[in-house]
């Protein structure tokens, strides 16, 4: 069995876009070495801070969906959660898995304070096959 290896992203800091894609693990060509045939990677997300810099509080709201959207149904974390001024929110999961091939499969979110939130996470990547 071949081992899932670590990744992290950001931090980046969220904006008032409520439809920012933060995360995807799409890989857009798949064309590749000879002898073998990629295949789309999938995601594990295990862990998201979410850090407020500012001296008030601010909220986030993030989906899982399609690409900058944010349908009725595909709330996933924090609908207008508010983060207390310069304090962080964390989320663990085991893994919350996001394939590549599935085209609603994104990280999609934002703030209600533009810049006021910085989003980081980890987990792990492994190959479909």
């Amino acid at each position: 069995m071949a081992g899932n290896k670590t990744f992290s992203f950001g931090p980046v800091a969220l904006t008032t876009t409520l439809t920012t894609n933060i995360l995807n693990a799409a890989v857009t060509s798949l064309a590749g070495p000879v002898g073998f045939t990629m295949t789309q990677p999938y995601l594990l997300l295990k862990h998201i801070r979410i850090v407020n810099k500012t001296a008030s509080a601010a909220t986030f709201s993030l989906w899982k969906g399609a690409t900058g959207g944010n349908a009725a149904g595909t709330e996933f974390i924090g609908i207008g959660l508010s983060i207390a001024a310069n304090s962080a929110y964390d989320w663990y999961d085991p893994g919350y898995r996001f394939d590549g091939s599935n085209a609603n499969d994104f990280l999609v979110g934002g703030s209600g304070t533009a810049t006021a939130l910085t989003i980081q996470g980890s987990g792990e990547i492994g190959v479909s096959g």
